[in-house]
């Protein structure tokens, strides 16, 4: 670096990093705005830098994009007091992902079951998928969810 002085990069704008991460995922504004309880006005203009998230909308944002909310803001122009009051990490799976995996841990211990206790698990899981299918916001979620219960059908 000439003169010694390290150089930076320009710090980013935070609502246009979130319409970033938004767009890679091939989300619209509506189906973040659904994941996030929000209006999708409130995120036009989050991403339009004339409101800066709150906290809470920090926290959410930072988990759908499977990141910590201090990761999300890290050199942006987000307001250091607030940066300050994010907690350091934040939850970064949906309930899709989470019954998925749950469904996957009951499959590995199938083949140790009786008869009767392996089809009520089944069935079980069948009726949870059924719900998780009408319910994701996520289509892709419940593209995946569909899929995952034609599986398990196979196997009762």
């Amino acid at each position: 670096m000439p003169g010694g002085t390290p150089r930076h990069q320009p710090l980013e704008v935070l609502g246009r990093r979130i319409a970033r991460f938004r767009g890679d995922r091939g989300w619209t504004q509506q189906q973040m705005a659904d994941r996030l309880a929000l209006s999708r006005t409130a995120v036009s203009h989050i991403e339009a830098d004339l409101t800066q998230p709150g906290e809470r909308t920090v926290i959410l944002l930072a988990g759908l994009f499977g990141m910590e909310p201090l990761e999300l803001v890290a050199e942006t122009l987000y307001p250091l007091a607030k940066a300050e009051r994010l907690p350091p990490v934040t939850t970064r799976y949906t309930e899709v992902e989470l019954q998925l995996r749950l469904l996957d841990a009951d499959l590995a211990l199938l083949d140790a079951l009786e008869r009767g206790t392996r089809r009520a698990v089944l069935e079980g899981w069948c009726a949870a998928l059924r719900t998780l299918s009408e319910t994701a916001p996520d289509p892709s979620e419940r593209r995946l969810v569909r899929e995952r219960f034609r599986a398990l059908t196979l196997l009762g």
